[in-house]
C-alpha cells in the first residue's frame, strides 16, 4: 500500500508541468465564465423581449374594432419577420459598425460564430455573435410594432410593410449606431440605457409622421367632437399589457449587457425591481387621475399608464432607488392621461395611444436620466432632438413617397367594411356582427 501511494504521488508530480501547460494553452474559467453567462443573459432576455411581439399583437387586437383584428395580427407577424430578415441583411452591422464612429455607414450581412467554436477561437471578451444579434433584433421589431398600433384601421397592408423594411433595415440601425454603436452621441455623453429614445421615441416619431400623412379614421372627428371608437376586446388588451410588462424585464434587464460577476447579476435584479415599480406607479397614477377627471376609471388609460411607466424608466432603470422608479413611472402615467386628449384636439388619430406612451413618455424618461445618471440636460436634449429630427423627417419622406407610389390608405368603403374583409378576405370573429 505504501509503495502504491508513493507511485501515485510521483505520478502526480510528473503530471503537474503538463497540466500547467494545458492551462496556459486554453482559457481558464475566469475568461470563459463571463462569456458563457453573458451569452445566456442575451438568450434569456431575448426570449422575453420576443414575447413582447405577442403582447403588442394582443394589445392592438383588443383596442381595434372587431372588423380590423385580423389585419393587426397579420401586420404584427409580418413586421417581426421582416425585421428579422432586414436586421440580418444590413441592420446589425449598420448599428454596430466596429471602429466607425460617424453618422452613417451601411453594414453587410451578419455572420454567426462557427459551429462548435472552441474557447480558444471565440471572442471571449463579450458574448456569442448569435446571442448578441438575437437580443438586438427583438428591439428593432418592438420599434416597428409601435408604428403598427398607431396607424391601425385605415392603412393598407403592403405600404405599411414596405415602411417596415426601411425602418428596420436602415432608419433604426443608422440612428441606433449614434448611441449604442459607439457613435457621435455616445461620445458626446448622451445616455439611454435600454432605449427610451433609441427604441421607443424612434417608434413614436415614425408613428406620428405616419398618422399625420395618413389622416384620422372616418368619423373620429366630426362636428368639432371626438367620437370614441371602443376596441373589440379589453380582456385581450389587458393580456397584451401584462405580456409586455413581462417582456420588459428582458428588455431592461438584458440591457445590463453583462452577467459575469456578482455585481452584474445583482444589477440585473435591481433593474427588474425598478422596472416593475415604474410600471405599477404608472398604472396606479392613471387609475387615480381618470377617476378624478372623468368620474370613472378608464381601463385603456390604466393599461397605457403602465406601459408609459415602463417606457419612462427604460432610459435609466439601474441607478434610481425604488422610490425614484416610482415617481419616474408615475409621471409617465400623468403624461398619458393628458396627452391622449391633446392629440385628439390636434386631430391626430392614434388608435392605441402609442404616441403618448412611446414618444412623449420616452422623451420624459430620457430627460429623467439626469436625476440619477451622470448625463447632463444639454446632452440628453441633444439626443432627443437628433433622434426626433432624423426619424420624423425621414419617416415623412418615406410615407409621402409610399402615398404617391402605392397609396397608403384604403378606400372609404373598405374602411367602413373593415380591413379584415377588404384587405385580407377573412375575419377574426366571423360568427359575430361587425363592430
Amino acid at each position: 500500500m505504501k509503495n502504491f501511494k508513493t507511485l501515485a504521488i510521483a505520478g502526480a508530480l510528473i503530471a503537474l508541468p503538463s497540466l500547467a501547460l494545458a492551462q496556459d494553452a486554453a482559457p481558464g474559467f475566469d475568461e470563459i465564465g463571463p462569456y458563457i453567462m453573458t451569452t445566456l443573459l442575451f438568450c434569456m432576455a431575448g426570449f422575453l423581449v420576443f414575447f413582447m411581439a405577442a403582447g403588442f399583437a394582443m394589445l392592438e387586437g383588443g383596442l381595434v374594432r372587431s372588423k380590423n383584428v385580423t389585419m393587426q395580427m397579420t401586420k404584427n407577424i409580418g413586421l417581426f419577420s421582416i425585421a428579422a430578415i432586414m436586421y440580418w441583411l444590413v441592420g446589425f452591422n449598420t448599428m454596430y459598425p466596429g471602429d466607425f464612429n460617424g453618422y452613417f455607414a451601411i453594414g453587410g450581412q451578419t455572420v454567426l460564430d462557427p459551429v462548435g467554436v472552441a474557447a480558444a477561437d471565440a471572442a471571449l471578451d463579450y458574448a456569442s455573435v448569435g446571442s448578441d444579434f438575437f437580443f438586438q433584433l427583438v428591439f428593432v421589431a418592438a420599434t416597428a410594432s409601435i408604428v403598427s398600433g398607431a396607424l391601425a384601421e385605415r392603412i393598407k397592408l403592403w405600404p405599411f410593410l414596405v415602411f417596415v423594411v426601411v425602418l428596420t433595415g436602415f432608419m433604426y440601425p443608422i440612428s441606433g449606431s449614434w448611441q449604442w454603436g459607439g457613435g457621435w452621441l455616445s461620445e458626446a455623453g448622451f445616455s439611454d440605457f435600454a432605449g427610451s429614445t433609441v427604441v421607443h421615441s424612434v417608434g413614436g416619431w415614425a408613428a406620428l409622421a405616419g398618422a399625420i400623412v395618413l389622416g384620422p379614421r372616418l368619423g373620429k372627428y366630426k362636428d368639432g367632437k371626438v367620437n370614441p371608437m371602443p376596441g373589440s376586446n379589453l380582456a385581450l388588451a389587458t393580456l397584451g399589457t401584462f405580456i409586455l410588462w413581462l417582456g420588459w424585464f428582458g428588455f431592461n434587464g438584458g440591457s445590463q449587457l453583462a452577467m459575469g460577476t456578482v455585481g452584474d447579476v445583482s444589477d440585473v435584479s435591481r433593474i427588474f425591481a425598478n422596472t416593475n415599480m415604474a410600471a405599477a406607479a404608472g398604472a396606479v397614477t392613471a387609475l387615480i387621475l381618470t377617476q378624478l377627471m372623468f368620474k370613472k376609471p378608464d381601463l385603456t388609460m390604466v393599461l397605457n399608464g403602465a406601459l408609459a411607466g415602463l417606457v419612462s424608466i427604460t432610459a435609466e432603470p439601474l441607478a434610481p432607488t425604488l422610490f425614484g422608479a416610482l415617481w419616474i413611472g408615475a409621471i409617465g402615467g400623468v403624461i398619458v392621461v393628458f396627452t391622449v386628449p391633446m392629440l385628439d384636439k390636434l386631430k391626430i388619430d392614434d388608435v392605441v395611444g402609442a404616441i403618448p406612451v412611446h414618444l412623449f413618455a420616452g422623451i420624459w424618461g430620457t430627460i429623467a436620466v439626469i436625476f440619477y445618471g451622470e448625463a447632463s440636460l444639454g446632452t440628453q436634449l441633444l439626443g432627443i432632438i437628433a433622434y426626433g429630427v432624423f426619424t420624423f423627417v425621414a419617416s415623412l419622406v418615406v410615407w409621402f413617397i409610399l402615398k404617391a407610389v402605392m397609396g397608403i390608405r384604403v378606400s372609404e368603403e373598405d374602411e367602413i367594411n373593415g380591413l379584415d374583409t377588404s384587405e385580407l378576405g377573412m375575419e377574426a370573429y366571423p360568427e359575430f356582427a361587425k363592430g
